[in-house]
């Protein structure tokens, strides 16, 4: 008798994770087992032999805690009181009287002069003060007052005498360090902080020295560098050690690092988050219906032409458990849009229908998902179609590394249905077991952080944004900021629309208060200092404008040949308004996306809202169109836009907006050429007339032609010349054409070295467009 029992039931009877029951088994060895994978009799015995021996463990232990304690505990106790009442007052006593003992050593340093009265001369007149006063010759006043004979030092001998003039500059032992002390004061070692680059003057600078000895110690080293070149700090820090100072890194605190929280989780603060889940596959293979039918919602029906045009996130219970969801576009142009929703994602639902199998933006779904780094579930839907191939679905899936579990990988494959509700509860049941077996934890006692979803301009509430806690709780009235966008919180609504005081990590919520429209997949920020985050986010906008005005290139000599070749190339502008930043932008690089070699769309300006009065006047400047994407005109912009003849086109599918710049762009290229064959003649004899010049007697072997053809000549398989016909008769007659089988005589205008047996093809230039 075979036994089919799966680890997950195993798990579920067993009341344990999964993950600790895969772990047990990998114990066992071979391939490592999962959530779903049958055991067989000897494992399932393994599994409850491990569980019963540990359960054993945990009551012995409690049962020997349960006895007495043992008496070598009073032993230890009597051994701690005779050490602290024999043996720790004896060290005690010995330190006190070390210090009495060495007491003395410095009082014999102080004495300096030691007078020996025991000899007979002694000359205590060299330790009167008196004299040593008079002595003095520091003292200006002093060396010019007459010295009275009374006051004239006397000397004992001969040896004294020598030695008295330097009497006054001996020092004692406490006076030469001091002085020494004073030396190192005045030379004390210069610091100077250096950072990762520098140049060669603010170096000299730093370093008190002039520029030219910077060099030489630069030039030592074999660095040649002017005052203005840049060094880096191993170098600069080799020439300031030679320099004799000490080299501190400059540190540049950044305004980021002042208001950002950076350290890490502690793994105790760590609790379980909700799975964030994006469902992604081509477009049309029902990725909405099944949110739908997940959600017992019916989105698609509000959706121009039944397709998703922006980010939606929401979150259901699903066994106890919430799930949170972002629903990303299937169309080929949000493909950046798409990207961004992988990257917020713990797993990836890959949708694919039944009866269509892998599709291009499937595969493109794919590489998003192995980019990310998220684990992987199929949903094949559209199975309850009678065309519903599943099979063949999962033999296409083998071609791009993900094996399903039933033929041994680990890509989990659900068959679902979102019309009927088939297999919709496995699918979520599966999405729970992958999240426990990833163990997904956050912090909620930080300031949030995550990333934002959407962002949209709301007439009546300002900039509105959706954004997706990832870490952290979200308070209301708390600052954040994103991109160059920064407020506070002022309200907070769930995905049922619902207000809100906090949301925590893999929760999406849609807030208001913010200065402007963040960009879609912009990351988040909640801080403490408003003042610093609005510095920061003008920092920011300062920097993209500079990015922005670094793009424009001047003329040098370089590139000026460049941009002539430029000038012949023709230019679409266009400015897009869109009702979110995500479409605008996902416009924007589909239109650009068009450019060929002769015309470029170049998108001047994208916006979210309405189309004002401002963009219609940028357009009649720029000599652009308007292109709207899910937004109307307001009536003034209107007005404006009928008087100055700017073209405006609003779209709701984005289809509609690529065919009709395609078909623009289409009248706009320069007509393309090609040659259109007419016939061949053969040169089978070659008259020289003075009037004319040389005329070849040809035969037409096919086809015909005419006054105004074009000849290539071509001698032994290789074209010799290409020409234009300069007469073209029959007998003495001008004719302007001659067919196949019939004999002419052909004067070409520049080439004249024809020879015998030369072959003449007829050709013409004909413009022709795609």
């Amino acid at each position: 008798m075979i036994i089919k029992y799966k680890v997950s039931e195993v798990a579920k009877d067993l009341n344990k994770p999964a993950k600790q029951i895969v772990d047990m088994l990998a114990a066992l060895g071979g391939e490592p087992k999962k959530v779903g994978a049958n055991l067989d009799e000897a494992e399932l015995n393994y599994v409850f032999e491990r569980l019963t021996q540990e359960n054993a463990e945990a009551d012995l232990s409690a049962y020997l805690d349960s006895a007495p304690k043992p008496k070598p505990k009073e032993s230890e106790i009597l051994k701690k009181a005779d050490g602290t009442v024999v043996e720790m007052p004896r060290p005690k006593h010995k330190a006190e009287k070390k210090p009495k003992t060495e007491a003395p050593a410095p009082k014999r340093e102080v004495v300096t002069k030691v007078v020996d009265t025991r000899t007979v001369d002694v000359n205590l007149d060299k330790f009167n003060e008196k004299y040593t006063e008079l002595a003095g010759t520091k003292n200006v006043e002093n060396r010019r007052k007459p010295t009275p004979a009374g006051n004239k030092q006397k000397f004992s001998n001969n040896k004294n005498r020598g030695r008295q003039p330097f009497q006054k500059k001996r020092e004692t032992e406490a006076e030469r360090l001091q002085r020494i002390q004073l030396e190192k004061a005045r030379k004390a070692q210069l610091k100077v902080q250096i950072p990762d680059e520098i140049t060669v003057g603010e170096l000299a600078s730093r370093l008190k020295q002039t520029a030219s000895n910077v060099i030489k110690k630069l030039m030592g080293l074999g660095v040649m560098a002017s005052v203005s070149q840049v060094v880096d700090f191993d170098t600069a820090a080799i020439v300031a050690e030679e320099f004799g100072a000490k080299v501190e890194k400059e540190v540049h605190v950044t305004i980021e690092e002042r208001l950002f929280e950076v350290e890490e989780d502690n793994a105790a603060d760590l609790v379980e988050r909700p799975p964030v889940v994006v469902v992604m596959g081509h477009v049309d293979h029902g990725k909405t219906s099944i949110l739908d039918a997940i959600r017992k919602t019916h989105v698609t029906a509000g959706e121009a032409g039944g397709i998703t045009q922006h980010i939606g996130a929401y979150q259901v219970v699903a066994g106890g458990k919430t799930i949170t969801f972002l629903d990303t576009p299937g169309h080929e142009a949000f493909t950046s849009m798409r990207a961004r929703g992988a990257n917020m994602t713990d797993i990836a639902v890959l949708v694919v229908a039944a009866d269509d199998g892998i599709m291009p933006q499937t595969v493109e779904s794919i590489n998003h998902a192995k980019a990310a780094q998220v684990s992987v579930i199929v949903a094949i839907n559209k199975m309850d179609k009678p065309t519903a191939n599943p099979e063949r679905v999962m033999e296409q899936l083998t071609q791009y590394e993900l094996v399903p579990e039933q033929w041994g990988g680990d890509v989990i494959c659900v068959p679902v249905s979102a019309l009927t509700g088939q297999g919709i509860p496995d699918l979520l049941e599966n999405i729970n077991l992958v999240a426990e077996v990833r163990e997904l934890k956050a912090n909620p006692n930080r300031r949030a952080k995550g990333a934002v979803v959407e962002a949209r301009l709301d007439k009546g509430q300002g900039p509105v944004a959706t954004i997706l806690v990832q870490n952290g709780t979200l308070h209301k009235g708390d600052c954040i900021i994103a991109g160059t966008a920064v407020g506070r919180v002022r309200t907070m609504k769930n995905d049922k629309g619902q207000f809100i005081e906090t949301a925590g990590p893999s929760t999406p919520v849609e807030i208001t208060g913010l200065t402007e429209v963040p960009a879609a997949g912009d990351l988040f920020d909640a801080v403490a200092d408003e003042k610093l985050a609005r510095e920061l986010a003008d920092k920011r906008a300062a920097e993209a404008k500079e990015r922005q005005f670094s793009t424009y290139q001047k003329v040098t000599l370089d590139n000026l040949f460049s941009q002539i070749a430029e000038g012949e190339r023709k230019e679409l502008d266009i400015i897009v308004k869109a009702d979110v930043q995500g479409s605008a932008e996902a416009v924007k690089q589909s239109l650009e996306k068009i450019s060929n070699d002769e015309v470029r769309v170049k998108v001047i300006h994208t916006g979210v809202g309405a189309v004002n009065k401002s963009d219609v006047m940028l357009a009649n400047a720029s000599g652009a169109i308007i292109i709207g994407f899910n937004v109307r005109p307001d009536p003034v912009a209107k007005e404006e836009a009928a008087q100055a003849e700017v073209e405006m086109r609003m779209y709701r599918v984005i289809y509609d907006a690529i065919n009709d710049v395609t078909d623009a762009m289409k009248g706009m290229l320069a007509p393309k050429i090609r040659e259109v064959e007419q016939g061949r003649l053969e040169v089978r004899q070659v008259y020289k007339i003075s009037s004319v010049g040389l005329v070849a007697g040809s035969y037409v072997l096919e086809g015909k032609i005419t006054r105004t053809s074009k000849i290539r000549v071509v001698r032994d398989g290789i074209v010799v010349t290409e020409d234009e016909i300069a007469s073209l008769r029959r007998f003495k007659d001008d004719v302007k054409e001659v067919a196949q089988g019939y004999e002419c005589g052909v004067t070409l205008e520049k080439f004249s070295d024809i020879k015998e047996g030369d072959i003449f093809e007829a050709y013409i230039l004909e413009e022709y467009r795609d």
